[in-house]
This record gives C-alpha cells, sequence and structure tokens, in this order.
C-alpha cells in the first residue's frame, strides 16, 4: 500500500528522555524487560533523587508502549521532585509529561510542560536539558508539518550537543536534521547529513542506528530513481535487522525493498520481499503492515497479469537472498487467469483486515484496485461494485479531510497559539516567554459553520482566515486574561473542564487603604486611571515569580502560586512578589500622595479547589478556607506591611526575614499566630 512503500525508520515521534540520547526503534524491543527490571528495584527505592530517576525511566519506558502509565509514573515523579525540591528532577519530570501528552498528540498540554522544563533547566544551566526539550519541541513542530520551525529546533540541538561533546546526541539531532530535508524533499541535504551519521554511528559502534541511517538513505536513493544505490542500502539494513531478530523493522524495510523492485517494474522481485514482509508482520501481530503487504502483493499480481511478456512463474537472480526453500513453496504462477485470481484473493484478505482495524484510506485502496482486478477478469459487475465501494470511502474520506481542514480553520479562530516565537538563539532568561499557548474563542464560530456549508463556503472561509488572522491578535491576550494556560488548552481540547483539588498553594490577598475616602478625593477617570496603572504592576510582578492573577474585586487583588501546575516555592514565590508590590506602592504613595494609595497585604499556605464558574461570562476562581485565611491576614494587616500566616512563616523562615505579631483574633477564625515580612 502507499503507505507502507517508504518505511522511515527512525521516527520523529520518537521522545528524548532523562538519558539525552534519541529513543530509536530498536529501543522499544528493550522496553518491556528495561521496564519489568525497574518494576523489580522500584519498591527498595528510598525517596530521594535515585527514586525520581526510576520513575522518569519508568514513565520514559512506558511512554510508546502505555501512554497511561507513562503518565502514571511521570506524576508520581513529578510529585516526588516537588516534594523533595530537587529543580532538575522537576524539569525531568515535566519533560517525561510532555513527551507522554505528545504521544497523545495533545500538543497544547505538551507545549506546556515542556515550558516549564525549559525554563527550570535555562535557570539551572542544564544545557543537556534544554538540548533535549528543543529535540522534543521540534518534534512537535514535525507532527504539526511546520518543518522550518522544526529544523531551528533541531539545529539548537545539534548546537548544544556539539558544546556538551555528547556524540550520542550529536548522531541523533544530524539524523533528525537529515529528516526534515527528507519532508521537504531535498534529497541532496538530505543524504547530506544522513550520510553524517552513519559515519558517527559507525564510529560509536552503534548497529542498530547504523542500520536504521542506512534504510533512510536507501528511501532517498528510490525516491531519486536510483534503485540500485537504494537497494544497497536497504540490503544492508535489512541484514543487520534480520540478525538482531528485529521482525518489526526488518518487515518495513522488505516493504521498502518490495517498493523498489515495483518502481523499477520487477513485479516479481516485489512480490518476493511484501511476502516477506507478510510473514515477519504475521509473527509480530502487525495488522497494519500486514494488509499493506497483502494489498501489494495484489497489485503486483494485477501488474503481472496485464503484462503480456509474462512467461514463468520463476523468480531467478538475487532472489536467493529470500532462501530457495522459501522460493519452492511460493512460485509465481504464469497463468494470467491464476494471477487475477491471486491478487483478487489476496486484495479481499487485506480488505478484511482493513475494515477490523478501521482505516478507510487501507480499504479505498483495495476497493480501486479490486476493481481493476474484477474487471480484467470480465466480471464487470463486481468491478462496479468494487469501484461503487470505492468512490464512498473516497468521498467519505475526502469529506472527512475536508471537514477537519475547515474545523482546524475554526480551532485557530478559537484557540491559536504563539509558540516559541524566539527560537532559544540567545540564553537570555526571557526565552521563555515565547513559549506560550493562547486560544481565542471565536465570535463568529466560522469552524462550526464551515462544517455545515462545507461544500459551499469552504473557499470563502479560506479567503477569509487571513481578515480573521487581525481578530484572532486582538482577542489573544483576552483568553489568558481568563484562563491560565494549561486550563485553556484543557477546555479547547475537551469542551470543558473539571475543577481540581490543590494541597500545596500560597494565596495573595491586597487591598487600598481607605479607598473610598480616596475615590471622594479623586474623579472617576483619575481613580480608575491609577487602579489600572497599580494592577498592570502587580499583574508584571506576579508574572514574574509565575504567581497566577485570580481576579480583582473593587480594590482588592487576589493572586495564587503553586496552580495550575506544581512549584515547589510557591511560598517564597508569592512573598517575594509581595515584597516588590508592597516596594512599588510605597514609593509610589511618596512621589504621588492623595492620588494614589496605601496597602495592606495578607498571605496564607494551604490547599485550595480550583475550576471555571459560569457559562456565559465565566471565570477562572479559587475556593477554600485557604482563601478565606489569606483574606483575613489582609484584614489584620497594616498600611504597607505583608502579614502571613504561621503556615506561610514555616515555608519561607529560612529564606525571608520575618517577624511575630503574637496571637490575634481574626474574624471567624478565632485566634492565629500572625508575622510581619520585615
Amino acid at each position: 500500500m502507499k503507505q507502507f512503500v517508504k518505511f522511515l525508520l527512525i521516527l520523529l515521534s520518537s521522545l528524548v528522555g532523562a538519558g539525552g540520547g534519541f529513543l530509536c526503534a530498536q529501543k522499544a524491543l528493550q522496553g518491556q524487560p528495561r521496564i519489568d527490571s525497574l518494576l523489580k528495584e522500584l519498591p527498595k527505592q528510598k525517596e530521594d533523587t535515585n527514586k525520581v530517576k526510576f520513575l522518569n525511566s519508568l514513565s520514559h519506558g512506558y511512554c510508546n508502549i502505555n501512554p497511561d502509565e507513562g503518565m502514571k509514573y511521570g506524576q508520581l515523579e513529578q510529585e516526588l521532585a516537588t516534594k523533595l525540591g530537587w529543580k532538575k528532577g522537576i524539569a525531568l519530570a515535566s519533560n517525561s509529561i510532555g513527551n507522554v501528552y505528545q504521544i497523545k498528540s495533545d500538543h497544547d498540554s505538551a507545549l506546556v510542560y515542556y515550558a516549564q522544563a525549559l525554563k527550570i533547566d535555562e535557570e539551572t544551566g542544564y544545557k543537556k536539558g534544554i538540548g533535549q526539550v528543543n529535540c522534543n519541541i521540534g518534534n512537535i513542530y514535525v507532527d504539526e508539518g511546520d518543518y522550518p520551525k522544526a529544523l531551528e529546533c533541531y539545529f539548537n540541538y545539534l548546537k548544544i550537543a556539539d558544546e556538551t561533546g555528547d556524540k550520542d546526541a550529536i548522531a541523533s539531532a544530524t539524523i533528525n536534521v537529515g529528516i526534515i530535508y527528507y519532508y521537504q524533499s531535498d534529497f541532496p541535504k538530505s543524504l547530506e547529513y544522513y550520510f553524517k551519521a552513519l559515519k558517527m554511528f559507525e564510529e560509536l559502534g552503534d548497529k542498530q542506528n547504523e542500520a536504521l541511517v542506512n534504510c533512510n538513505i536507501g528511501i532517498d536513493y528510490s525516491l531519486e530513481h536510483e534503485y540500485q544505490k537504494a537497494l544497497e542500502y536497504d540490503f544492508k539494513a535489512l541484514n543487520v535487522k534480520e540478525e538482531l531478530g528485529d521482525k518489526s523493522n526488518a518487515a518495513g524495510i522488505c516493504l521498502n525493498i518490495a517498493g523498489t523492485y515495483a518502481d523499477q517494474k520487477n513485479y516479481t522481485m516485489a512480490i518476493v520481499y511484501n511476502r516477506k514482509a507478510l510473514k515477519m508482520a504475521e509473527e509480530t501481530g502487525d495488522k497494519h503492515t500486514t494488509a499493506g503487504s497483502l494489498c501489494d502483493i495484489g497489485k503486483s499480481y494485477i501488474a503481472l497479469a496485464r503484462d503480456t511478456s509474462v512467461q514463468s512463474g520463476r523468480v531467478t537472480g538475487s532472489y536467493e537472498l529470500v532462501g530457495s526453500n522459501y522460493r519452492r513453496e511460493r512460485s509465481i504462477p504464469k497463468n494470467r487467469k491464476i494471477l487475477l485470481q491471486n491478487a483478487i484473493e489476496s486484495i479481499q484478505q487485506s480488505l478484511v483486515i482493513c475494515k477490523e482495524i478501521n482505516v478507510p484510506d487501507f480499504m479505498q485502496e483495495c476497493y480501486e484496485n479490486l476493481a481493476i482486478a474484477y474487471k480484467l477478469t470480465g466480471d464487470y459487475k463486481k468491478a462496479l461494485e468494487a469501484a461503487d465501494n470505492y468512490h464512498a470511502i473516497k468521498d467519505s474520506v475526502f469529506s472527512k479531510e475536508n471537514s477537519e481542514k475547515i474545523i482546524k480553520i475554526g480551532m485557530k479562530n478559537e484557540y491559536d497559539r504563539q509558540r516559541l516565537t524566539d527560537s532559544l538563539k540567545t540564553d537570555a532568561k526571557e526565552k521563555i516567554a515565547a513559549i506560550k499557548l493562547q486560544r481565542q474563542r471565536s465570535y463568529t464560530y466560522m469552524g462550526i459553520a464551515g462544517i455545515l456549508l462545507l461544500a459551499g463556503f469552504s473557499f470563502f472561509i479560506v479567503k477569509e482566515r487571513g481578515r480573521s488572522e487581525k481578530e484572532r491578535k486582538k482577542s489573544d491576550g483576552l483568553l489568558l486574561n481568563i484562563l491560565p494556560g494549561e486550563i485553556a488548552a484543557e477546555l479547547k481540547t475537551t469542551g470543558t473542564t473539571t475543577a481540581k483539588h490543590y494541597n500545596n498553594v500560597t494565596v495573595l490577598f491586597t487591598d487600598f487603604v481607605n479607598f473610598t475616602e480616596a475615590g471622594e478625593r479623586m474623579s472617576p477617570q483619575a481613580l480608575i486611571e491609577e487602579l489600572d496603572n497599580c494592577f498592570k504592576k502587580f499583574d508584571e510582578i506576579t508574572g514574574k515569580y509565575n504567581v497566577e492573577k485570580i481576579k480583582t474585586i473593587g480594590d482588592a487583588y487576589l493572586a495564587v502560586a503553586g496552580l495550575p501546575t506544581a512549584d515547589p516555592l510557591h511560598a517564597e514565590h508569592v512573598v517575594r512578589a509581595a515584597i516588590e508590590i508592597n516596594a512599588f506602592m510605597q514609593d509610589r504613595f511618596a512621589k504621588l500622595g492623595s492620588r494614589t494609595f496605601e496597602i495592606r497585604i495578607g498571605i496564607h499556605s494551604g490547599s485550595v479547589v480550583a475550576g471555571i464558574v459560569g457559562v456565559k461570562k465565566f471565570a477562572y476562581d479559587i475556593w477554600g478556607d485557604t482563601v478565606n485565611t489569606a483574606a483575613r491576614m489582609e484584614q489584620n494587616s497594616e498600611a504597607g506591611r505583608i502579614n502571613i500566616s504561621a503556615t506561610t512563616y514555616e515555608l519561607v523562615k529560612d529564606k525571608i526575614a520575618c517577624e511575630y505579631r503574637g496571637e490575634i483574633e481574626a474574624k471567624g477564625k478565632g485566634v492565629m499566630k500572625m508575622y510581619y515580612v520585615v
């Protein structure tokens, strides 16, 4: 089948994990034994950084095999690393969870976690981690077809690998660059990087990856119509894969070889290697490859039946590569009628499997070739039935593809994201701000309308897309003023969000002193302008410390750290943000006097529930006793002072100077210990 003709063996969807190496196809073979070994040792591990590494390896090992298990161990890894306050471990965990989301094709969530990992790696100067995240983000761009951005990420990965002297990573980054050039049909550049990678893997003695690169070189040569060179490198790859017992990838290479022979119109050899691929696919339970091999065998039989020069069923020459016993068992018939019967039988077998695994585009190809085979036998009734089925599925696939395009256009009008606008070219920390997920809720719902009016308006929507870009950019910021990026991504993906409980957060409450009296002194316009100026600065300061603004209530300002993303330093970050806010207001009051306000600040740490309330003018909010207690801390504070609870004090006492105020009565809370930040 067309999907199997060129089997690219170094998969860009493979992910870089803690080890820093490129997870190629052969590592999947080692996956389950490695996982079993780790699971056996895991209960023996102490609650330390070594256990974080064990959990990281388990999450990475399960990632391709069982993503749900990969997510479970990634979250356990994140919890333990956060508990230990180990920044590198938190970055590893964020990368692990991002990998799972990428495997699940949830690119929005994957980018959120990759951004978290990247930020920590940059703060700690961990270059290897920065390179790994660049590679994984590049993989997302490949999935989305943005090859220039992917190439940029892989070149960043390659540069960092060079700087750290990591030969495995250099080879992996090099092959990635080659694959991008392959996707762009720049085969000379692709081959240039493939041969560089091949030399590196040969020097490293890495036979597995050496075989994979040989396979990809064969693909490029085949597409350049240099068939003998293509076969030369394909056979090198096949020999290694057969020696290693890697039947899954060996089957794919056999499909490549069969495709190259078919391109040369050597259909007998194409059948030989499709049969070999079929045998291995059946042994490994790979139904997609099984279906592809059967359909391609049928197509080759049809081609032979059309060839009036067919004189003999014997296959000569390089057929010996398959083995003499195999040749005797599966000879090629010379009779045209038998060839067509074999073609129909093979394609029908493929069709049964295609229906079972539900791949309409594969079924379409089967019906197309069945129609040809029946027509050649003179059975025009069955040929017509097959052709009708072909056109029905083709129309269905066409409709689905176009609907998806329209939906994508609509989704871009609803929730488009600005991703990686600064491509990590400098070492400045401001780079992290370039990784954002921003989505906009479209007021016109063009995507939904486009689906209903697909036939008449698809061209119109494409034409109008440029005009809607301006609207999207205008409302881009509005979404994240309402929702955190992770929550916005969840809302876009599922259409809803669920309230979540967060155990370790710190809540900040601020209030302006004598705001009512100030309102009497100032004009309404001046009052609003001053509030806006103050709150803008608060937003800037809280953003600096990863504190999530929740809302303003009149002259009060509510924010929280530790959600929706866990932050082991949530209390310290909130207190440091409060210190800057207080200093800003004191300086402003000294300059403006009665034209501005004095401020009280209260802080408390604990647990909250967070989620979206309402369906119209919805808002992201937090609830719980922690919020109420933070408000009481603010009410019992004084102008120009930051009042914190005993719970928060215990979390920051070793890092921030505080003074004990004693036990103070708090409305509705009783007597509570309180501290001023000095």
